[in-house]
């Protein structure tokens, strides 16, 4: 009897952490406009899920259950940011304002395959050069080592762009960067 009880305890904490792991996702994916692929996640998602609830609600006055529930879901939550992380869905902008313009760092970027494009722009200090990068998110942690071995004490500041389009990327964003 106090197996079964852990096994129900076990199987509804996992079950839980599968469903909000997957709702996470789905979520993401709805907000990143990949809507057919989110559509195809919330089916998995709500069968998930009715089995989770299914198994909470046959048996309400038992504590272990509703907790197992409660903790399965905040892990959830975790484990569903963390399976984002590594799929990287989407773009982003990098930002990065420089002072050194002997390294030419927009075209030692652009050698490693990104696009960029650059400016002359006025600090507090003086002038300085600024670039934009779009890049996959798979590439930002990349782009950010080479960025930082090119130029130390660049400033960089990182956003996700909601719609692209026109200029470098049209044939590109399905892609990923660009080969030389």
């Amino acid at each position: 009897m106090l197996g079964d009880a852990v096994g129900m305890v076990l199987t509804i904490f996992i079950i839980n952490i599968l469903y909000v792991s997957l709702n996470t996702v789905r979520l993401l994916m709805t907000m990143k406009g990949y809507r057919y692929r989110a559509a195809i996640v919330s089916v998995f998602e709500i069968v998930v899920y009715i089995v989770a609830l299914g198994m909470v609600m046959s048996n309400l006055n038992d504590i272990a259950n509703i907790a197992a529930y409660a903790l399965g879901f905040g892990v959830g939550i975790i484990v569903g940011m963390k399976i984002e992380e590594r799929l990287a869905l989407g773009y982003i902008t990098v930002n990065v304002i420089t002072k050194d313009y002997n390294i030419d760092l927009a075209n030692q970027i652009r050698n490693a395959g990104y696009g960029v494009t650059s400016w002359l722009a006025s600090g507090r200090d003086g002038e300085r050069m600024m670039l934009e990068i779009l890049t996959p998110r798979k590439n930002e942690n990349k782009l950010y080592q080479r960025i930082i071995e090119l130029d130390d004490k660049a400033f960089i500041v990182s956003s996700e762009p909601r719609q692209i389009y026109g200029g470098f990327w049209v044939k590109q964003v399905r892609g990923g960067v660009k080969k030389k």
